[in-house]
């Protein structure tokens, strides 16, 4: 399974990019947002840290001018992911952009109908909120299982990547229903390589070098 970071700090970027283990970054305008900087000027200095899909969100709520956003924003990079809504005005832009030989991301994916369109629309990936669908009671592993499944059986080239991540359980959970990718934010990527055993296990063989 593929890691990549979800931010729109730079310095985050920076951080987990020099560890050697990020194929992708994705962002959304809140992220953007907090970062109080032009989304144009952010997407310039991420492709300069990774060499991999960098998805930039669309704002717009109807096909037309996200089809515009999106030309616009893949102009930037060729590694430009276009971000948009599941909705249909999304899915009418994902198969616009497609055609065109734009990489899409339909995002806010809930269930594995939402996931069938935006493969059957083309989309290079399509995004299940495992955190978001926790928060409504919903079986997150089973939801990025049954994706897989359909996947697998169709042949759809769309990639899952598993979204709204905010514990090292949810890493866990979509690598062992098969997802592709993991988009995880830095704090919780950080985790990652933590385990008391691992610290006692340092702490011993530390204390048996000073002992020779």
């Amino acid at each position: 399974m593929k890691l990549f970071i979800d931010t729109a700090n730079v310095e985050e970027i920076r951080a987990a990019a020099a560890c050697g283990i990020v194929s992708g970054v994705t962002t959304n305008p809140s992220l953007i947002a907090k970062e109080g900087r032009k989304l144009e000027d952010v997407i310039h200095e991420i492709v300069s840290l990774v060499d991999g899909p960098i998805s930039a969100e669309v704002t717009e709520g109807d096909a037309e001018t996200m089809i515009a956003q999106g030309r616009d924003l893949a102009k930037i990079h060729k590694n430009i992911v276009i971000k948009l809504p599941m909705t249909w005005e999304g899915i009418k832009a994902c198969k616009t952009l497609v055609k065109e030989g734009i990489k899409t991301n339909v995002t806010l994916c809930f269930s594995v109908d939402q996931a069938l369109l935006a493969m059957e629309a083309g989309a290079t990936f399509v995004s299940p909120f495992m955190g978001r669908l926790d928060d409504a009671g919903m079986e997150t592993e089973e939801l990025i299982r049954n994706i897989a499944k359909v996947k697998a059986i169709y042949g759809y080239k769309t990639e899952i990547i598993a979204a709204s991540i905010r514990n090292l359980k949810h890493i866990e959970s979509a690598a062992l229903a098969g997802s592709d990718i993991a988009t995880i934010p830095y704090k919780v990527m950080m985790k990652m390589i933590e385990h008391p055993l691992t610290d006692a296990g340092l702490k011993i063989f530390a204390n048996a070098a000073k002992s020779k």
